[in-house]
């Protein structure tokens, strides 16, 4: 039985899917105007495990992830750079895929982007204004009546008189109220803008999630995912405009991942604690960070920091090492095992609520039974159970090597000459009683972070 978290109820809820054997779902993704951020990497990363462990346990599991690419930070952005929007977007779309890749995110099912879905989100915006439910202002803009929407604040536990005294709502005089919202915004000079009933312009930011879900998978789907940080305003105005617009439930379980915090600060471009994945991956490889990413649990606080990427290095190093000790090719990762006791353990936790940190400690339980056992059924069961997390898929060598994940050549093949000589020659010198020598040889490796393992088979390295 899997039971989730729902932030509807604020409370775990058994898992019942509107279609048996099938789950549907949609998480809002990102804003293509810079590179992603850590923040963006968490959401990437845990919802990519949910869909993984849908699939694990048998599910047909359609996955949306959504792409804004207009908005008025891109058309900022691209004025800025002297670029076009086109332009702007299509960069950051690719880089986004890479930094996806990088850290073992699989491409969702379907990667709506809202300028493809205009004519939805027309059809959508004239029913709520049939319904009364939106009004066009003297200024142009047609806007959400966000107080003929009796279950407004139900997402988000807040009150309508707490939303008006809240930081984040939006004086505008041409509103009948300040909590109403942009759902079509006329056109400005040297602004993109799209035909409409109402006048050139372009669509509000909360309307292209409701449209894109409603398309792609049905006006009531399973679940719908994002950062905690959306779920005031945007999925609370989501709501209002789906149900609003549909008649029915649009939702039956909200998920949220916690805050990225910096060293217990939130991470933030004016604290100058903000990270985009590039700048974290020149220092540390994509799977440890996917690794620190899921070793906490996704509604927790995420602490990033230097020590906490270590740790986690050091972590999975042990993972790896312990599956080291037996032949890759024996090893090969196949189903998991689901009766045998790690298994049962392990699907236990991940079936409450996706708790990836106690899934990890079971795979830390099957590494010390590796290590004591050196079996390939235990190694593969390990690599199997890991795979269901996107973890320990790589050759051992390669990870403790620190060879790249995706690189087709290796870049550091001139340097694993020279430490497979040193090795070499180090040998040659405690085979000749020069013991002197083969401690300052593994003295100089170990100043370039190469640590060297003696074993009866021989001495192998790995990245310290």
């Amino acid at each position: 039985m899997l039971k989730i978290y729902n932030s509807l109820s604020r409370e775990k809820e058994e898992f019942v899917p509107i279609e048996a054997g099938k789950v549907r779902m949609y998480v809002c993704g990102m804003t293509v105007y810079d590179y992603c951020h850590l923040g963006h990497a968490r959401v990437m990363v845990v919802f990519d495990m949910v869909w993984r462990w849908f699939r694990a346990r048998g599910y047909e599991a359609t996955y949306v992830r959504n792409i804004t690419d207009i908005d008025d930070k891109i058309i900022r952005r691209a004025a800025e750079n002297g670029e076009t929007i086109g332009a702007l977007t299509k960069r950051f779309i690719d880089c986004m895929n890479e930094d996806a890749a990088l850290l073992g995110v699989e491409r969702p099912d379907f990667e709506p982007r809202a300028t493809e879905y205009i004519g939805p989100m027309l059809e959508m915006i004239d029913a709520l204004i049939a319904k009364g439910l939106a009004y066009q202002a003297e200024n142009g803009d047609v806007n959400y009546a966000v107080r003929r929407f009796p279950d407004y604040g139900r997402l988000s536990g807040k009150s309508l008189d707490d939303l008006r005294a809240g930081e984040r709502v939006e004086v505008d005089s041409a509103k009948r109220d300040p909590l109403d919202f942009a759902l079509w915004k006329r056109a400005r000079e040297g602004e993109p803008a799209w035909d409409s009933p109402w006048g050139p312009g372009r669509p509000g930011w909360h309307i292209e999630c409701s449209a894109m879900s409603w398309k792609e998978l049905g006006v009531h789907f399973d679940i719908h995912g994002g950062g905690q940080d959306l779920q005031f305003p945007h999925h609370e105005n989501e709501i209002a405009q789906s149900e609003g617009a549909h008649g029915c439930r649009h939702v039956n379980v909200w998920m949220h991942n916690g805050f990225v915090r910096v060293d217990d600060e939130k991470m933030s471009k004016s604290l100058g604690n903000f990270f985009t994945i590039r700048e974290v991956l020149k220092r540390y490889d994509p799977e440890v960070l996917r690794f620190f990413i899921l070793r906490a649990h996704y509604r927790s606080p995420l602490n990033y920091s230097d020590a906490h990427l270590d740790d986690a290095k050091n972590a999975l190093t042990r993972l790896y090492t312990a599956l080291k000790a037996v032949p890759f090719e024996a090893a090969e990762s196949a189903a998991p095992d689901w009766e045998e006791a790690h298994g049962q353990r392990f699907a236990a936790t991940m079936n409450d609520d996706f708790n990836t940190p106690e899934a990890i400690a079971v795979l830390f339980d099957l590494a010390g039974a590796l290590n004591r056992e050196k079996s390939p059924q235990t190694a593969r069961q390990l690599r199997a159970l890991a795979g269901a997390l996107g973890l320990l898929q790589r050759d051992p060598q390669d990870f403790l090597q620190g060879r790249p994940a995706m690189e087709t050549e290796n870049p550091d093949q001139a340097l694993e000459e020279w430490i497979a000589a040193q090795i070499a020659e180090r040998a040659a010198a405690k085979k000749n009683r020069d013991f002197a020598r083969a401690d300052r040889i593994r003295a100089e490796l170990s100043e370039k972070n190469i640590v060297l393992e003696d074993t009866p088979q021989g001495t192998s390295w790995r990245r310290g």
